[in-house]
């Protein structure tokens, strides 16, 4: 029996070389095949999948699925100049959406380099795809969670130079209307990163209790009026399912006070954020991401993170303050008993967020924030000093 894309598990890789051909393993596909079912070509008879996905979804009417929107990376000369990316090196992208940092990564890496990609999202491989058509270095894609891939990687014994991560949605999957991840369009209620997977947003409204769905508000959307919306939610789809994002964006609407309706923001901003949280598992995919990228890295290379709201931030910035950190000792010990060394050197004081230009430019990267840091060696002395991008 054939293997499509859509049912690779997060074990089976596309892996794609240039610019010397390779073998290819059993599960995996080419890039000249995936450019095609990109185009809508499929030598085999099979309906190419963006239609398939269409069919299933009863997304006739509107945007094509996947259909390619303006997308502009976010903090992009900031990220390139903390990576620093070289020729030879081997660069993984954890969250590789519609390959604009990719892209930029891949220019500097040159044909003696690697980019591994990494997504669960199958618009993201088809986005490969079409990078894989024109890179000059190496490339590799896995379709899956970027801890799982990570985990994969340790395994297989890589070890790279650069790691970096884009965390939370992208731009292509709140421009693919259909999926449900923005609270300013009509959809079914899904946002699921990966469409295979069977937890959607839809499931937790509709059928976890009140106090669960509070917990998820409270929790991954920093929601101060969670129980209220909980409440809310519960009341009325005992009358009628809650089926599509605008009835759960009146729904909560309805639930808040006129003060917290009219302050900043939309209204369902924070709800919507957390219940995607929850569908896609993302805090705990960070949490478990971060240390497995670090062991990947080899001494002085670097790992770097863009973040969009305090959860994500807070967990990178613990994360690397917490390996820069060397003696542990109480302050009025006159020698260091613990021994402990830092393991890293921040690349940043404080957070990098965009300038005014690109904020304005890019209304969806004002809220990023950029981290990151470089792994140092055994031998290398505890007060590494600090440096700003270019530095």
């Amino acid at each position: 029996m054939s293997t499509t894309l859509l049912d690779m598990s997060a074990t089976e890789l596309l892996d794609v070389r240039s610019p010397q051909p390779t073998r290819m393993r059993a599960g995996e596909t080419g890039a000249a095949e995936l450019a095609a079912r990109r185009r809508g070509a499929s030598g085999s008879g099979r309906t190419p999948r963006g239609q398939r996905l269409g069919a299933a979804r009863g997304e006739g009417a509107g945007r094509r699925p996947g259909a390619r929107t303006s997308h502009t990376p976010v903090l992009a000369q900031e990220l390139l100049g903390l990576l620093d990316p070289r020729p030879g090196q081997l660069a993984i992208d954890c969250t590789f959406g519609d390959g604009g940092h990719a892209r930029l990564v891949t220019e500097r890496l040159g044909a003696t380099g690697t980019l591994v990609a990494i997504d669960r999202d199958p618009l993201a491989e088809e986005r490969f795809a079409a990078l894989a058509e024109q890179a000059a270095c190496s490339v590799r894609f896995i379709r899956s969670g970027y801890a799982e891939a990570l985990s994969l990687l340790a395994s297989e014994g890589v070890r790279a130079d650069v790691v970096y991560f884009d965390l939370g949605m992208s731009s292509m999957q709140v421009d693919t209307r259909e999926r449900g991840f923005s609270y300013s369009y009509e959809a079914p209620l899904d946002m699921r990163m990966d469409p295979a997977q069977r937890l959607t947003a839809r499931e937790i409204v509709d059928e976890w209790d009140e106090r669960r769905i509070a917990h998820v508000l409270r929790d991954f959307g920093e929601e101060r009026h969670a129980g209220a919306i909980a409440r809310a939610i519960v009341g009325r789809r005992g009358r009628a399912p809650i089926e599509t994002t605008q009835q759960l964006v009146e729904t909560i609407s309805a639930a808040l006070p006129a003060p917290a309706r009219f302050a900043g923001g939309h209204p369902a901003k924070r709800s919507f954020q957390a219940l995607r949280i929850a569908v896609n598992d993302e805090l705990a995919q960070l949490d478990r991401a971060l240390p497995l990228a670090w062991g990947l890295l080899r001494e002085d290379g670097v790992l770097a993170a863009i973040a969009f709201h305090s959860l994500e931030d807070r967990r990178v910035k613990r994360f690397l303050a917490e390996r820069a950190r060397g003696c542990i000792c109480p302050p009025d010990l006159p020698v260091c008993a613990c021994g402990r060394e830092p393991q890293a050197a921040l690349l940043t004081r404080r957070s990098l967020v965009p300038g005014a230009e690109e904020a304005a430019r890019n209304p969806r990267a004002a809220s990023a924030r950029l981290r990151a840091a470089r792994k140092l060696g055994d031998d290398r002395l505890a007060g590494a000093e600090q440096r700003e991008p270019g530095g």
